[in-house]
């Protein structure tokens, strides 16, 4: 039973070609999760590039679409910043000029209200009393959410958050 998990599933190519038609309309994806999902699905090297190329043709498959849509929702849902979403991107193989794009995309004054927000709640959980340790974990923070550090100090300087 378990060695049977551990076989990849072989589909037809037509099959394979339904299942990642679905798996495009779900949600947006990058050729990197496609690409691999179809590997996974046993699929031969010549077969996954010809199912590739006919979901870009039918536009189920859009790469600029899907950096745009995961650039915002990381950035709206999950608070990420920008540094963040570049590297997630990266991980997903997305070209730089598609990340850049996609990038600009966030608004500069909604990016600084999201960092400024975090900011603002996080510096509420924090018990420290020593200023300089304070600030230390709010950069930290805010740097792990992916935000610039010039921007997270400039934002605790003004906000008097530290």
């Amino acid at each position: 039973m378990e060695n049977e998990q551990l076989k990849p599933k072989i589909f037809s190519r037509q099959q394979a070609k339904l299942k990642a038609e679905n798996y495009c309309a779900y949600q947006e994806r990058s050729q990197y999760e496609i690409r691999n999902k179809l590997y996974e699905w046993g699929l031969y090297q010549k077969d996954v590039e010809e199912i590739i190329c006919e979901l870009i043709e039918s536009n189920f498959l859009n790469e600029e679409r899907f950096a745009l849509a995961y650039t915002l929702g990381k950035f709206r849902i999950k608070g990420w910043g920008k540094i963040k979403i570049k590297q997630a991107l990266k991980l997903k193989r997305v070209p730089d000029q598609l990340i850049k794009k996609s990038l600009q995309a966030i608004d500069d004054e909604d990016y600084l209200l999201v960092l400024r927000r975090i900011l603002e709640k996080k510096a509420e959980t924090i018990t420290e009393k020593d200023p300089f340790k304070h600030r230390y974990l709010l950069t930290r923070y805010g740097s792990g959410k992916g935000f610039e550090l010039n921007l997270i100090s400039d934002i605790l300087i003004s906000n008097k958050l530290d």
